[in-house]
């Protein structure tokens, strides 16, 4: 169990408080991550503004990105969160686990965005010949690439602030894939 906690409103720098009442005002409440990162003065605000940022992604591809990097970086937080936030963007309940494997078999253009985002994962960038010319046969651009790259980043960050800071799930709790693919 982690030794750190999640900081409330009162506990965290002006900055950071203006940016809890936003949080709170769009989405309903501050989730559990990203008060974590207000331990710092500065990480909250530069993490929203970067996974915020203008992207070639539209939010669903975002999601087949998210999943498949949480589900190898092994972030129970992030993973529940982006469950619940592909649900809000059209995926069933069978589509997440796929994109969660790194693989999408209801759509050949996002199957190969879920194998590159797992594939750059798990190689940390060294990314096979094989899933890049995937990549790009099904349509996707040297746009889409470097968008890709970036968010792959951006989740990392996320996965690890949570994988070494361990945040209280807030959200419905994701099932582990190997209890579901058994």
């Amino acid at each position: 169990m982690s030794t750190f906690n999640v900081p409330k409103r009162e506990e965290v720098s002006g900055a950071n408080q203006a940016i809890f009442d936003n949080l709170e005002k769009a989405l309903g409440f501050v989730p559990n991550l990203y008060a974590t990162y207000a331990h710092s003065e500065n990480a909250l605000g530069n993490y929203l503004t970067f996974a915020n940022g203008k992207t070639s992604l539209k939010a669903k591809e975002k999601e087949v990105v998210n999943l498949a990097v949480s589900e190898v970086n092994n972030c129970l937080y992030c993973l529940s969160a982006h469950t619940a936030i592909g649900k809000m963007n059209g995926f069933t309940e069978d589509q997440i686990l796929e994109l969660r494997a790194g693989k999408a078999s209801f759509d050949a253009k996002l199957d190969a965005l879920a194998k590159l985002a797992k594939n750059i994962t798990e190689n940390k960038g060294a990314t096979d010949a094989s899933v890049l010319d995937n990549f790009f046969a099904a349509g996707w651009t040297k746009e889409n690439l470097i968008d890709t790259i970036l968010l792959v980043g951006d989740k990392t960050i996320s996965n690890y602030i949570n994988n070494t800071m361990d945040a209280p799930i807030d959200f419905p709790v994701a099932q582990p894939l190997s209890e579901v693919e058994a």
